[in-house]
């Protein structure tokens, strides 16, 4: 499956009173299912996952699911501390039809997270996994950072198919691109080079699919999102083949343009939930080759990034969302709401980035 480009790592809504906010949830997924980004990821760290009940998360998995478009790929967090709990969410994410699974590292037992106990975890999610695996290492948050060499190994399994890098070494991300380039593997994409999972090419049959109304032949209407003229083709999307290797994406959006300079080929960013396009446009100069206008887009982001993401953390990236038309809201204690003086430096930080 291609996985490049960008990725809001979506957040989880709640009402004043802590409950689970659907109507903002699926508010959210349709307005970034309208941006340019590739696809949207579901209970990743950003989206408070841990702070969920096993409900709760699949309820959000499946509110977000309903709601997202059929063109952009959905990334389901469903890592556990045992493989038996990650199999079980991933699985349940595999029949609402999310196209991959996003497992971060355990690390509860740290001392006991060596070498061995690391393969055999990924290794045995990924044998029993109905979804492609992406490795997740989050090293700020979990204080385990999955060593390189490991990530080259498992880089070998068939079933996992690339990794978000949140540590922001570039470095780690430069050794894991180089290690992994013999890992050769076929994409099915779009005629112009975009990502095609199952459920696209599902929605696309329905779309072109015709039934009989009073004896006449009637076009059913197109799902959200995907255009008649792109999916013309009977029984779905016209495909062809495309050569990808192990999909490193990184995780920092302050240190985004060395990431691709590194090899990485898109980037899952937390920033991108409050400001995707700003993101994707960073993403997009350096695609095309425009270094210098790529590094004007990463200096436009890169304060409020770091300090937004990797300092104030979840509440402040909540209120940047409000300034920018998403809903943002509160978070669950023991994080707290941000103080006048934090607002207005996330006013100040956001100033120029509407979007």
């Amino acid at each position: 499956m291609l996985l490049s480009g960008i990725f809001p790592p979506i957040t989880t809504p709640y009402y004043p009173d802590g409950q689970v906010y659907f109507k903002k949830l699926e508010h959210n997924v349709e307005r970034y299912s309208k941006t340019p980004g590739a696809g949207i990821v579901v209970l990743g760290s950003t989206g408070e996952a841990i702070m969920l009940s096993d409900k709760e998360r699949q309820d959000v998995l499946k509110t977000a699911r309903h709601a997202a478009f059929p063109n952009k790929i959905l990334i389901a967090g469903t890592g556990s501390e045992s493989a038996v709990e990650t199999l079980r969410l991933t699985e349940y994410a595999a029949e609402l039809g999310y196209d991959v699974a996003l497992v971060r590292t355990p690390h509860y037992y740290k001392k006991q997270m060596q070498p061995a106990n690391m393969l055999a975890f990924y290794r045995s999610v990924a044998d029993r996994s109905p979804l492609p695996v992406m490795l997740y290492s989050v090293p700020a948050l979990t204080g385990y950072d999955l060593p390189a060499e490991i990530v080259i190994e498992l880089a070998n399994h068939s079933n996992i198919i690339g990794i978000k890098e949140s540590g922001g070494d570039i470095e780690k991300i430069r050794q894991m691109v180089s290690g992994t380039r013999h890992v050769k593997r076929s994409a099915t994409v779009t005629a112009t080079f975009d990502a095609v999972t199952p459920r696209m090419i599902t929605a696309a049959a329905n779309e072109t699919s015709l039934k009989i109304d009073n004896g006449e032949l009637v076009s059913i209407s197109a799902p959200r999102g995907i255009s008649t003229s792109a999916t013309a083709v009977a029984e779905g999307i016209k495909t062809r083949q495309k050569e990808v290797g192990f999909q490193v994406l990184a995780g920092a959006a302050h240190k985004l343009q060395l990431s691709l300079d590194a090899g990485a080929v898109g980037a899952v960013v937390a920033f991108a939930v409050a400001a995707p396009t700003a993101s994707y446009e960073l993403y997009t100069a350096w695609k095309e080759g425009d270094f210098e206008l790529a590094k004007l887009k990463q200096e436009r982001i890169a304060n409020a990034g770091e300090r937004l993401v990797s300092q104030m953390g979840i509440p402040a990236l909540k209120y940047a969302m409000d300034l920018n038309g998403y809903y943002g809201g509160t978070s669950r204690l023991p994080l707290l709401p941000l103080t006048s003086d934090e607002k207005l430096e996330v006013e100040r930080l956001m100033a120029d980035i509407r979007n």
